[in-house]
């Protein structure tokens, strides 16, 4: 990574032309105007380096760095060293990066509908409070850890920043439940309508409104489907369903003449059967 073609300068840039330079990059890369999370951390990471002498020196002058001459060939130091060294692979060196840093971050279920932009702090291992704009998307579960590149630490200046982790932890709410990307809620609807047959109004998750048609004969524990009320997916945005289930409500009565009436009516039900 280099710092001066992030800012867009030369290695012999004034301090006041790295200041100036730094300013105008970070206006077109802010996330509170649309910038990308990426690059704006890497701009920050540029200035907080070339802004500073002891930085920049040590950034301008690293210190060669030697592998252990007997790490590679499992001959080295034996009289087959030249004889058979030259036969095996040579491992990948990866780039070295600062470490990443994995904090939790709470939203509630409504949120998993539309995303959640988050303001979270933590702290880096030089003791520096770092504060971030962070956005879950829309249909993040919980559990997952959605990963922002170049927010981790930063604390040798030799090498870029690490990644952010962020754990999403989802709040329960009452009377819903989550199944994948489908949603549980229960509706207790009174066993007259449920004989007779009733539309009722289903509450979303998103607070809207929608006809549910209960036939007439409808059980306790019979759940419909409303399809696309559901979660978003993650990778496609498309949204499962929205299950209902029946809770049969018994109400209570206490006139003895409808008690009778009713024992009448339950008669003649199952004496016909």
């Amino acid at each position: 990574m280099d710092y001066y073609q992030i800012l867009g300068v030369s290695r012999n840039a004034t301090p006041q032309e790295i200041k100036k330079a730094y300013k105008k990059k970070a206006m077109e890369h802010h996330p509170d105007r649309g910038g990308d999370h990426n690059a704006f951390a890497e701009i920050n990471s540029a200035y907080e380096v070339l802004s500073n002498a002891d930085k920049k020196a040590a950034y301008d002058n690293p210190q060669p760095q030697f592998n252990n001459p007997f790490g590679n060939n499992p001959f080295a130091g034996t009289p087959f060293e030249h004889m058979f060294g030259q036969g095996f692979a040579q491992p990948q060196n990866r780039t070295p990066r600062n470490q990443d840093i994995t904090i939790a971050a709470r939203i509630e279920l409504s949120d998993v509908l539309t995303g959640k932009q988050l303001i979270v702090q933590y702290r880096l291992s030089t003791g520096e409070l770092e504060t971030v704009t962070i956005d879950v998307p829309p249909g993040a579960k919980h559990g997952d850890t959605v990963q922002y590149q170049g927010l981790g630490d930063k604390g040798n200046i030799r090498y870029p920043r690490g990644n952010l982790n962020v754990r999403i932890h989802v709040g329960k709410m009452k009377n819903w439940d989550r199944d994948g990307d489908n949603l549980i809620t229960k509706k207790s609807i009174n066993v007259f309508d449920l004989l007779l047959g009733c539309v009722i109004i289903v509450k979303t998750l998103d607070d809207k409104k929608v006809k549910l048609n209960i036939p007439k004969g409808t059980k306790h524990g019979q759940v419909f489907s409303l399809p696309g009320y559901g979660i978003p997916n993650i990778n496609t945005g498309r949204r499962g369903n929205l299950y209902v289930g029946i809770n049969a409500e018994i109400p209570t009565i206490e006139d003895e003449r409808l008690l009778q009436s009713i024992a009448v009516l339950r008669d003649q039900i199952y004496t016909t059967r």
